[in-house]
């Protein structure tokens, strides 16, 4: 045999055992969210952006030549269920960090477990305050709060829509009861309070009562808190009886699936936490726009932009603890890990696990046009 081929063969065979050895030893990141039911779109999307990304690594080689497999279990958006299914891979699964959890029921559900354990509890897909204060030393948000997003539609509602009997329509949960006490400390710094509170039970569409009583106050502005069916369903209700107020919610609703639906003369703010990557020109949503192009039967939108941010984030703390990715080196690289992405500024501290705290605006008008 020459020289050449044997080098050859060498190199060839090398490539084969480090394949081998990738595929053999991966990094598992486990996650519990909702690939059905009533918030079933926010994690499938948001489980397709994290793919997108941990797919570009792993066919560059993956993080010290360690593929990264995200593995996905179907809560149902049923805090039951994602405790269910935590205990089930703590039981049965080497893993490294949960990652990617959809809810804010779901997530307090799961906290006390996580921390007794001491496992990272990473990116998940609520802004709620518990997660944030105080610091949890497993517990670490991409995402700004859902005080943050309260803040800037309660500031939109009074300043620009000169909203006067604001009304607050909440999920009869812990996902409500978080979101509320955000509008309530924004409103209080105007002197306000919601003319009215009304509530309706969670993974249900029971608006009707709801909506009879903020007829009856006057309402034009109504704060919802739940996800996107009731939502809909409230905006279609309310037309028919001729209510027209201005509506506005978080980002546990995806605009996009929402404003594409929306088939009624309505104005809706929703507020997000990452920019629009169809429209945004930062480095870092270019990059996403290039990496979803293989991928055509998903929407570059919002969530779906989220769940690849949350992968980025991992990826480059992990690579951090390439020469020994454990527990305890993802927590304490995390905690004080700072970076440019691409024109989206990241930065946790010790005393601050949140390292975004951007708001934008997602508007939509009374004659179905998309506005920015």
């Amino acid at each position: 045999m020459s020289m050449n081929k044997s080098l050859a063969w060498v190199v060839l065979s090398i490539g084969v055992l480090a394949s081998v050895k990738a595929e053999e030893n991966p990094i598992i990141l486990i996650s519990s969210n909702a690939l059905t039911g009533p918030a079933s779109a926010l994690g499938i999307k948001l489980t397709q952006g994290a793919d997108v990304y941990f797919n570009k690594i792993n066919t560059l080689g993956g993080i010290a030549e360690r593929q990264v497999k995200l593995r996905t279990l179907d809560d149902g958006y049923v805090p039951f269920q994602t405790v269910e299914n935590t205990y089930k891979v703590i039981d049965t699964t080497d893993f490294l960090a949960l990652f990617n959890y959809v809810g804010t029921p779901n997530s307090y559900a799961v906290h006390p477990i996580v921390t007794e354990h001491k496992i990272p509890f990473l990116m998940p897909f609520t802004g709620a305050k518990f997660l944030r204060t105080p610091v949890t030393s497993t517990t670490f948000n991409l995402r700004a709060s859902y005080h943050q997003e309260a803040a800037a539609q309660v500031e939109y509602l009074i300043t620009q829509i000169k909203a006067k009997n604001i009304a607050l329509l909440v999920q009869a949960d812990k996902f409500g009861a978080e979101v509320e006490a955000g509008y309530l400390q924004a409103m209080s710094k105007y002197n306000l309070k919601p003319v009215v509170t009304t509530r309706f039970r969670r993974n249900t569409k029971d608006i009707e009562l709801a909506l009879a009583i903020m007829i009856e106050h006057d309402v034009d502005a109504i704060a919802f808190v739940g996800t996107y069916s009731p939502f809909i369903a409230l905006i279609n209700q309310a037309y028919r009886q001729d209510f027209n107020p201005f509506y506005s919610t978080v980002s546990f609703i995806s605009s996009h699936d929402l404003f594409a639906n929306v088939k009624v003369p309505a104005r809706i703010l929703v507020t997000e936490v990452v920019p629009d990557p169809r429209e945004c020109m930062l480095a870092v949503c270019q990059e996403f726009r290039q990496d979803i192009k293989p991928y055509k039967s998903i929407a570059a939108e919002q969530v779906v932009f989220e769940g690849y941010l949350n992968a980025k984030l991992f990826v480059e703390v992990a690579k951090l603890c390439q020469d020994s990715l454990t527990r305890a080196c993802l927590i304490k690289e995390m905690s004080k890990f700072e970076s440019d992405f691409g024109g989206l500024k990241v930065k946790f501290t010790p005393d601050q696990h949140q390292g975004l705290n951007n708001i934008y605006f997602s508007l939509f008008d009374n004659k179905n046009t998309r506005l920015q």
